[in-house]
């Protein structure tokens, strides 16, 4: 447990920070949020893990604006009409409201949540029934997961195959909800799924078809043809 120091330590050097962007950053980028002080038009629902340890715009390189970011544990879509709430809501506003023409959802290495899902005694969740019951959304990528490795095959190995399963499973799920399915079959809307290694600094591509990763730069020169 932190202690109140700790804590107010962590305030100080939050609100530094705050301090910093306002008289360092903000000048440099003013005439930016000037044009954003009003309207919002990201073209790209970007849908990942609370992570602490993932940064969207920062391994996107883009900038305020380009993004709409919804974020939960896991980086999860419950199928439509299951936990209908802050994520059925943020998709549907992003591709009715917003126009977006490309969501993407981008699973990672070492996720919490993966591994509490192939170990919930290690993880607790007998003391976060939330989290427990958020986690069902991703019983059936669990299920996949189990069928590929034995159960004393726990590791990294194990949690990415689960991690990269569950980008496909919310992909699929994607497509249930009504503004979705709408916009891929008008050909206005996009999806993909990405798997990040947070130690490597590596993106690559979750292939639905083949279920098998592409790397970034052959994607890359696809879309150039």
């Amino acid at each position: 447990m932190h202690t109140c120091v700790e804590a107010r330590n962590h305030l100080l050097s939050l609100l530094q920070g705050v301090e910093y962007f306002n008289t360092h950053v903000f000048p440099e980028k003013e005439k930016l949020f000037s044009d954003l002080s009003d309207t919002q038009n990201p073209k790209i629902l970007f849908i990942a893990c609370a992570d602490s340890r993932i940064t969207p715009s920062l391994i996107t390189q883009t900038e305020p604006g380009d993004l709409f970011i919804l974020r939960n544990i896991g980086n999860l879509v419950p199928a439509y009409g299951e936990m209908l709430g802050g994520v059925s809501s943020a998709i549907e506003y992003a591709v009715v409201g917003l126009e977006v023409s490309i969501i993407i959802v981008c699973g990672h290495s070492d996720c919490g949540a993966m591994k509490a899902l192939l170990d919930p005694q290690e993880a607790h969740l007998d003391s976060m029934p939330t989290v427990s019951s958020w986690l069902r959304n991703a019983e059936a990528a669990r299920s996949v997961t189990l069928s590929t490795f034995k159960a004393e095959d726990s590791g990294p190995a194990m949690v990415r195959c689960l991690s990269e399963q569950n980008v496909l499973l919310q992909l699929a799920h994607l497509r249930t909800h009504p503004a979705v399915a709408a916009g891929l079959a008008s050909n206005t809307l996009f999806l993909q799924g990405w798997f990040y290694d947070i130690g490597k600094g590596e993106i690559s591509i979750l292939d639905e078809q083949t279920r098998k990763n592409i790397a970034i730069k052959d994607i890359i020169e696809s879309l150039k043809e």
